[in-house]
């Protein structure tokens, strides 16, 4: 029964989990890994399976009757389960191949607590459900706080490209009023959500179809929603009800400058 699981312990769940991800991510890193190919230029790395691995055994101690979906080891469970974890164990494999650290481990329970680490910064941001913190070696937990100020907006320009030619995120780049008050960024990982909950980017936008159960977003959505974000599809309707892509603003006004901007291009 759900009832039988704290929200507090589903978080530390997460956490736990998201760590041990992270920490294989770390310890791996800079070595010559054999590589899964998926098609389409996407690929897999030891590392990835590796971390899987780690973060399943988290959550297989202390959830033994939930399911999980990994983005390397697919289902595990009940496909209908109540309870079912989504979890990403290194998103940015591109970049973490290429020798760039700029990569997340992503846990997050369906609807409910979720975390995101960082494996070279050490932090985890992360949620109950209700309230967002981020954590790091040696210091207390803190509140994510997000804002606009850095004027800084996130966008994935990885293809496909699903909704083009109605919506192309290049196109929205070049538009005069995003030039004019606001700059671009491109991690291609999805820390960037969980750097929108932190206050240190104004927004995050990509493309896609419904990513509202995708192991790629869910945690990061889950944290942006619990800190206060702005988090809908890039037509402006709430996640999980068919659309595609997301959108997730530090505020309403970012939110709906961004949207004005992409409604236009449309």
């Amino acid at each position: 029964m759900i009832d039988s699981y704290p929200r507090s312990g589903d978080a530390a769940v997460a956490t736990a989990g998201a760590r041990a991800g992270a920490d294989v991510v770390r310890a791996m890193y800079g070595r010559r890994l054999s590589r899964i190919d998926k098609g389409a230029g996407d690929f897999a790395t030891a590392a990835d399976v590796a971390a899987e691995k780690a973060i399943l055994g988290i959550i297989r101690a202390a959830r033994p009757d939930d399911a999980v979906l990994g983005e390397e080891g697919g289902q595990q469970g009940a496909g209908d389960a109540v309870r079912q974890w989504l979890v990403d164990p290194l998103c940015g494999t591109l970049n973490y191949a290429a020798g760039n650290a700029l990569v997340a481990v992503n846990v997050a329970l369906r609807e409910g607590a979720a975390a995101v680490a960082d494996p070279f910064s050490g932090e985890v941001f992360f949620t109950d459900g209700e309230t967002a913190w981020v954590r790091q070696d040696g210091a207390d937990d803190a509140l994510l706080t997000p804002t606009p100020a850095t004027r800084l907006v996130d966008v994935n320009l990885d293809p496909p490209f699903p909704s083009a030619p109605g919506f192309r995120t290049v196109d929205l780049l070049a538009h005069p009023e995003f030039v004019a008050r606001l700059r671009p960024r491109v991690v291609s990982t999805t820390l960037a959500l969980a750097w929108v909950a932190a206050g240190r980017r104004a927004a995050y936008v990509t493309d896609g179809g419904d990513l509202s159960g995708s192991v790629h977003f869910a945690a990061g959505i889950a944290v942006c929603r619990a800190a206060g974000c702005v988090v809908t599809d890039i037509d402006g309707a709430p996640m999980g009800e068919g659309g595609r892509g997301l959108v997730a603003a530090a505020d309403d006004k970012t939110h709906r400058l961004l949207m004005s901007m992409m409604r236009s291009r449309s």
